[in-house]
């Protein structure tokens, strides 16, 4: 039992049950090792950012629908689906807007952010964009993320996305694993398992609210060392909000909050010594 991240809103007590996984990895191309004057060898010599940007384009559709299927789960499970279904993704004060029409169609905001898996492209860069040229550049590079839930087999990511790139006649572009970044796997408890009933009992005897279970946390953590390797039931209950600037300047806790989290971990831990209460350990 532990506590990260944000709750779903400021006002409701959230529990996750296990966290997306994180794959980063960086796509390239290099052309030459030089680059080239574009009026002399415009039309005659091939633009890597040209190939690049189309490589990217064949991993999502212009509404960020991911089209590599091994990407994907094989569906949402009725569990997870319940278990949202009263969830209301709310950045609160300060938070960005929502873009109703990005992503796979036909999912709420909260199956899309906690049920689903996302891509997206961190940063992106050709020539030298301080100070353009008239060359056509050498080299085009990206580096990419992609957030994924359990059903998606991490080990075939990047070759799926070689394969991917194969087919569609792109196979020039390289793929490799970030070199900064780990990959972190996709947990999930079952909303329905007993330790996530006690949890959700115990909140709601403290505060009289009945917290919104997430079956995992949009953002990864190490949550597979427990989970995976020492078979452990996992509970994480946040107690920061969505508009805390977290890794920020400025991130904040309101005192309100503070003292509903205190209280919500002390009801937790005390009915943890209850004797007879606790479902019995896998």
């Amino acid at each position: 039992m532990a506590s990260d991240g944000p709750r779903l809103s400021e006002h409701r007590p959230t529990i996750f049950l296990g966290s997306r996984g994180c794959v980063t990895f960086d796509v390239s191309i290099k052309a030459r090792d030089s680059a080239y004057h574009s009026g002399n060898w415009g039309g005659l010599l091939s633009d890597p950012a040209i190939q690049l940007a189309h490589a990217l384009a064949t991993i999502v559709s212009p509404s960020g629908r991911i089209l590599i299927p091994e990407w994907l789960p094989g569906g949402l499970p009725d569990s997870v689906r319940m278990a949202l279904a009263d969830c209301i993704v709310d950045a609160g004060p300060g938070g960005p807007p929502i873009d109703p029409d990005w992503g796979e169609p036909g999912l709420t905001p909260a199956e899309q952010v906690y049920g689903w898996c996302s891509f997206d492209i961190l940063t992106m860069s050709c020539g030298n964009p301080q100070a353009p040229v008239n060359a056509i550049p050498p080299t085009a590079w990206a580096r990419c993320q992609l957030r994924f839930v359990v059903g998606v087999d991490h080990q075939d990511i990047l070759p799926a996305l070689r394969r991917h790139l194969a087919k569609s006649g792109l196979d020039m572009v390289e793929v490799a694993p970030s070199p900064d970044d780990g990959v972190f796997l996709a947990t999930r408890l079952d909303p329905e398992d007993p330790w996530a009933k006690w949890a959700q009992a115990s909140i709601i005897r403290t505060t009289q609210k009945a917290p919104a279970m997430l079956p995992n946390f949009a953002g990864s953590l190490p949550n597979d060392i427990f989970a995976n390797l020492l078979d452990l039931p996992t509970l994480w209950v946040p107690h920061a909000y969505p508009g805390c600037r977290q890794h920020a300047a400025d991130e904040h806790l309101p005192t309100g909050l503070a003292r509903e989290a205190l209280a919500i971990m002390a009801g937790l831990y005390w009915d943890l010594g209850e004797p007879g209460t606790l479902p019995a350990f896998r």
